[in-house]
């Protein structure tokens, strides 16, 4: 009885942690892994980053931009925004989870344990500039949901600097592999930006009612539906613009942009009361990505095997 007993015990304690990871696991939010690690990879590799620096900065680079940066980003934010999240009925599935109370202090270690040993490594193989790239960007990071900063809910704020999330991997495989700041390289960079801007924005329009009745600010929030729908159709517009002044390969880049110009266009008079309808063009931008992230990969081979 006594084996049987200790044997259920630790199966349930086994259990239990594996269900603990499972929601610190989930809370980093998998299905925007790629969105992280691969601009980093890419603009690392296309500057060369191999030839200065070496495969193992990549790897752990990657790496870190695939799992512990989510972590910070995400985990941190479930934590601090738990009451809200309760009220949304969009967390729970691929948008994220609704992180139990009881596992808070777990994913703050987590995040931070995970984060300090690639960054000491990151600091350590680069120089003052990736450096100085790689604070900002965890700043970024901590800025956007913690208490007393609150990036998120500062209207126009929140999405650039959501939009810095995923933009400053970038700058940082470049800055690590020491790239030359040349004007197409800027001018991938500004339309990465303004592209980031204007999904975050439409994001937040689905959300608009029940971010007002928590009194919570948004860009959404500040503009209405209506407005931020047509705002992000602007600067989804802007950011092929840029491309396009980028000249080639850069350029070709510019075209990309339509298909969300599109997608959102339907909503662009959407009325503050019927904001939830916008879930669907969100949920249409999710797999979007997964294409475009294709066909930039395509572009990126393209260059690489100068073929253009």
């Amino acid at each position: 009885m006594t084996r049987t007993v200790e044997t259920g015990a630790t199966s349930g304690a086994t259990s239990g942690a594996a269900a603990a990871w499972r929601q610190v696991l989930g809370s980093s939010r998998p299905v925007s892994w790629v969105n992280t690690a691969y601009p980093f990879a890419a603009a690392y590799l296309m500057a060369g980053g191999t030839g200065r620096v070496g495969v193992p900065e990549l790897v752990v680079g990657a790496l870190y931009f695939l799992v512990p940066y989510n972590l910070l980003m995400y985990g941190l934010n479930d934590v601090w925004d738990y009451e809200s999240d309760l009220r949304n009925p969009r967390k729970g599935g691929i948008e994220g989870v609704v992180l139990s109370r009881r596992w808070h202090r777990l994913t703050v270690r987590a995040a931070v344990l995970s984060n300090v040993p690639f960054l000491v490594y990151l600091v350590l193989v680069g120089d003052v500039a990736s450096t100085a790239v790689l604070a900002v960007s965890v700043f970024a990071v901590v800025a956007y949901s913690a208490p007393g900063l609150r990036f998120k809910e500062r209207p126009v704020l929140d999405s650039a600097t959501s939009s810095t999330h995923f933009v400053s991997p970038a700058v940082f495989g470049l800055a690590l592999a020491g790239a030359a700041p040349t004007g197409p390289v800027l001018a991938a960079l500004a339309g990465f930006l303004l592209w980031g801007m204007a999904s975050q924005a439409f994001g937040a329009v689905q959300d608009v009612e029940a971010d007002r009745a928590a009194a919570i600010g948004s860009v959404a929030t500040w503009l209405g539906a209506a407005r931020t729908v047509r705002g992000a159709m602007a600067l989804y517009a802007a950011a092929g613009l840029v491309l396009l002044l980028g000249g080639p390969p850069v350029a070709w880049a510019a075209v990309l942009v339509v298909p969300y110009v599109v997608s959102i266009a339907p909503y662009r008079s959407l009325p503050d009361s019927r904001c939830e309808e916008a879930h669907a063009g969100w949920r249409r931008f999710l797999w979007l990505n997964l294409v475009t992230g294709f066909l930039v990969t395509q572009l990126l081979i393209a260059v690489a095997m100068g073929w253009l």
